[in-house]
């Protein structure tokens, strides 16, 4: 089934515009909406596990709300998680059809895997589901244990479950590119990933590598513990990484909490980087904010060193 590359969206989202490097750039093409903040694995790289704020799932009225808003403003592609697992609702796919049917062109989903049984990946790809990407964080289930801190069972699930995807795609005529992603930790995990790429790859449209990155300075003394090499800001992908400043997620992608929230940060586990609270203004209201844009205009200038992405970027140089 042809299908288009993620890394060329990635790199379309990742990349400022000329007509973006401003304090009050345009609606963003993409919005990321937390469906749930819970996740049932406890991975060392991430600060989901040190459970910063309250671990809820997002409102179905405000959903249907936010999707409204949403689409009136301009958006064109929306991701169905943040922060959390969107496996675990049990209403993920009706999350999916109302988005499609809301006439939002592009939907999409990254998953760890874990809970992708066939029934679920079927009901999401019926829905309409035009994206799922899988993250292959570990090579092995040695690797997996010790990392995703969960039973080390759930690693044969997850590539079962990559497997089983490819199937319920072409057997269906489902139009929904399957892909991967790994993380290079510490510049050897390419090497170690091998294998399990060897396994999976006929499985999926695409594979890629990430970075490691910092978390907004959340876990990087475990991550430095380790040795592993940690990036300040979110750079994309390792293949064509971006500067740490400007932050390219200030200013062509957004993010929205569970409970309602737009974020300024692709980490925002304990709610520093709130640009404005969706249930009492509307999406571009935030978008455009005063916080926001002085945010922006700090990053264009090359300082963030009074804000509050200081200690985050502070990895890039």
């Amino acid at each position: 089934m042809a299908v288009g590359k993620i890394t060329e969206r990635i790199d379309a989202i990742t990349g400022i515009s000329d007509e973006r490097r401003v304090a009050s750039p345009p609606c963003p093409r993409s919005v990321k909406v937390e469906l749930t903040a819970r996740c049932n694995f406890n991975c060392s790289f991430c600060a989901t596990g040190y459970k910063l704020r309250d671990k809820r799932d997002m409102d179905w009225q405000f959903y249907l709300k936010l999707l409204s808003d949403l689409k009136r403003s301009g958006v064109e592609e929306v991701g169905m998680f943040y922060l959390g697992e969107s496996f675990l609702l049990p209403w993920l796919p009706d999350a999916i059809k109302a988005a499609k049917d809301m006439g939002f062109e592009y939907v999409f989903l990254t998953t760890n895997g874990s809970l992708c049984t066939p029934e679920k990946v079927e009901a999401c790809m019926a829905a309409g589901l035009d994206s799922l990407k899988f993250s292959l964080n570990y090579a092995d289930e040695e690797q997996f244990a010790n990392i995703a801190q969960v039973k080390r069972s759930l690693f044969m699930d997850l590539v079962r479950n990559v497997k089983s995807t490819h199937r319920i795609r072409d057997d269906g005529g489902y139009h929904c590119g399957i892909y991967g992603s790994y993380i290079d930790y510490d510049g050897q995990q390419g090497e170690r990933m091998r294998a399990l790429v060897a396994e999976v790859e006929p499985y999926l449209d695409e594979v890629y590598a990430l970075p490691l990155y910092s978390q907004a300075d959340l876990v990087s003394v475990d991550e430095q513990n380790r040795g592993w090499e940690i990036r300040g800001g979110n750079p994309g992908r390792a293949g064509n990484m971006r500067p740490a400043v400007p932050c390219w997620s200030l200013f062509t992608e957004a993010r929205v909490s569970y409970d309602g929230y737009l974020s300024a940060c692709c980490f925002d586990h304990d709610g520093r980087f709130r640009m404005g609270n969706l249930n009492e203004m509307s999406f571009m209201e935030a978008w455009a904010g005063d916080g926001f844009q002085e945010l922006r205009r700090a990053h264009l200038t090359g300082d963030v060193s009074k804000t509050v992405c200081k200690e985050c970027v502070s990895y890039a140089f």
